[in-house]
């Protein structure tokens, strides 16, 4: 058996938590309309899920536990802003959250391969989401707006440039989707704060932002792969030597 199907058929157990959760959340459904603490509760428990998830990983395989901790902080600040952005009056502090996640996610992926060109297509299409909802945006999201765009854009750039090299191309894969998830998720959240609701949004939206948070996750087995792969090299670089 390979390493990635021996990784594959490993992880599943530790995600029984983030699936369950996940199927509560939609099953249940509560409308954003209907703020409540079990609202807030039921949305926050699939990111506590992928949490425990990284941690019963790194503790299992012994992997790099600072890449881990980043995408822990990332997943944690994210739950902090989507309990703000479940009750009306704290989008700007849902959006200050979610910015500190994303850029814990930076810091994780890093900035090997640098890719620039990359960076300037998705920085092209953060200023193009900006300017769609320019009109509309108002007091300090004038300037919190562009920002966040920035950061996010940036965490993209970053996942995408990652799947260039040819090694764990399809945990790279997942992870870069995810990242391209989470942003046309949170266009769609910009475009019920600034212009209106839209069929099936709420559904559009979750699926969209658990999907993104699903893939930026399985970077961690990336981390994995990869020090699998140098562990294996040195092996047989020591087994020639000899």
């Amino acid at each position: 058996m390979t390493s990635v199907a021996h990784m594959i058929k490993g992880i599943g157990p530790k995600l029984v938590p983030f699936f369950k959760t996940l199927a509560i959340y939609f099953v249940v459904f509560i409308p954003h309309d209907q703020p409540s603490v079990l609202a807030t509760i039921l949305k926050c428990l699939p990111s506590i899920g992928l949490i425990v998830f990284v941690i019963l990983h790194t503790r299992s395989t012994g992997s790099d536990y600072t890449f881990s901790k980043n995408i822990i902080a990332g997943l944690l600040f994210g739950c902090i802003g989507d309990a703000f952005l479940v009750w009306p009056g704290f989008f700007e502090a849902g959006v200050f959250s979610f910015s500190i996640g994303h850029l814990m996610y930076i810091r994780a992926l890093g900035f090997k391969p640098m890719c620039p060109r990359t960076g300037c297509v998705f920085y092209i299409l953060g200023v193009l989401g900006v300017l769609f909802y320019w009109l509309n945006i108002q007091g300090i999201l004038i300037l919190g707006a562009p920002l966040y765009a920035g950061v996010i854009m940036t965490m993209v750039w970053r996942a995408a440039a990652r799947i260039q090299t040819a090694e764990n191309n399809w945990c790279r894969m997942c992870t870069c989707l995810g990242a391209i998830s989470f942003a046309v998720s949170d266009f769609c959240v910009a475009y019920i704060q600034f212009v209106g609701k839209f069929p099936y949004d709420q559904l559009i939206i979750m699926t969209l932002y658990y999907a993104g948070q699903f893939g930026l996750t399985l970077s961690v087995l990336d981390s994995t792969l990869e020090e699998s792969q140098k562990l294996q090299e040195r092996v047989t670089e020591h087994v020639k030597i000899d």
